[in-house]
């Protein structure tokens, strides 16, 4: 396990460097913590992501149809394919993902030492990055996320605890950044300026840090020049409204008013059907692809053609909002979800993660069929 020990003044800094469902990880934040004794320990969570480890049965407390209303079910959903992604790695190597960082509690906690919560809250970093990502970069992300599920089965023990090896993940971290800058800015640049500056922060100077392997050489660089603080690091990026949102609806308009004004009544109503056929028929297909209820099948397709038009709606909102309604999720089915999205099947058996999967599909099937119906309007107007 890679560890660094940093001075700066009077302040004694130990890194440990750990893989996030590694067995010998474990054993070794241990040792570490009670051989060393420092004075605070300090972990690579967040408050939110400390809540779940103390109390894992908080997810049952989630209320879907508020998640979906305040349009978080997009990073619920990523949320639950990266949990899903490190507990079938986990399984498969009889360890729960985190296992380190809740050791590293219950040692320091045992030998009376506080602990420090060091990372930068899970929902902000999540939405810097969604919302510092393109339209292409999004699908990517989707896709690659979903992707890596299947992957877990091609991994051995021996490939995991190599996470820890600095020149393996190193290579794995540049890889990163030329497949997604954004994401490798937000995800681990950012985080390891946050980190750095909360443990340059703390007041003690015998500190020891569990950290993931991932984040040592940037958390070390950023000790030796700490930056000011980290109020620029927790804003979220407003919304962006700019004008490029507008451009669909305005093409839109345009084709249609060519349709009506070049070609006559026939032409105009021909550019509006293909509009609603393919934004219907794509965002429909979206709903059936995560097994949505037909009913839902049905709002997803008519309300596509109008949110697309609309930049503030989407059309996976009320076709998750309508699935919720209509599949009335039970407690059961909050505390089987943590066993369920091991599996590709229970992420379409279970019925919350299914209504995440109908959002995030509707959307995905708007925004195709978007896409897909400009060529054909522009090739009725250019016949006409």
């Amino acid at each position: 396990m890679p560890s660094d020990l940093i001075k700066i003044g009077e302040k004694e800094i130990v890194l440990i460097g750990t893989a996030h469902v590694s067995k010998t990880s474990v054993e070794e934040v241990r040792e570490a913590i009670e051989t060393r004794r420092p004075e605070v320990v300090a972990i690579e969570l967040c408050k939110n992501r400390y809540d779940v480890l103390k109390n894992p049965k908080a997810w049952q407390q989630t209320d879907i149809i508020k998640v979906i209303r305040e349009k978080k079910a997009s990073f619920l959903f990523a949320n639950l394919v990266m949990a899903s992604f490190q507990r079938r790695i986990g399984e498969k190597f009889g360890i729960k993902p985190g296992q380190e960082m809740k050791v590293a509690i219950e040692v320091a906690e045992k030998l009376g030492v506080p602990v420090a919560l060091i990372d930068r809250p899970i929902q902000t970093t999540l939405q810097r990055a969604w919302r510092n990502l393109t339209f292409i970069e999004r699908i990517k992300l989707i896709w690659t996320s979903l992707i890596s599920i299947f992957a877990v089965d091609d991994l051995e023990e021996d490939t995991i605890e190599k996470l820890k090896e600095k020149d393996v993940l190193s290579a794995a971290v540049d890889e990163i950044a030329r497949a997604a800058p954004t994401i490798k800015k937000v995800l681990i640049d950012e985080r390891d300026t946050y980190m750095a500056n909360k443990i340059a922060e703390l007041e003690e100077n015998k500190i020891l840090a569990v950290i993931g392997a991932g984040h040592m050489q940037g958390i070390k660089e950023q000790l030796a020049s700490p930056a000011s603080d980290n109020r620029e690091l927790e804003d979220v990026p407003a919304k962006k409204r700019g004008f490029w949102k507008w451009l669909i609806p305005l093409a839109i308009f345009f084709f249609v008013l060519a349709g009506f004004f070049f070609g006559g009544p026939k032409q105009g109503y021909e550019v509006l059907k293909w509009w609603l056929v393919c934004n219907a028929v794509f965002a429909a297909l979206g709903a059936m692809v995560a097994l949505a209820h037909p009913i839902t099948i049905l709002v997803a397709g008519l309300a596509s053609p109008i949110t697309s038009l609309n930049p503030t709606l989407a059309a996976g909102w009320f076709a998750g909002l309508s699935e919720a309604y209509l599949k009335k999720p039970t407690v059961a089915d909050f505390e089987s979800v943590q066993d369920d999205i091991s599996s590709i099947k229970g992420f379409w058996k279970n019925p919350i993660t299914r209504i995440l999967m109908v959002v995030v599909f509707a959307n995905l099937g708007s925004a195709i069929g978007a896409i897909v119906a400009m060529p054909i309007l522009t090739r009725i107007i250019i016949s006409g």
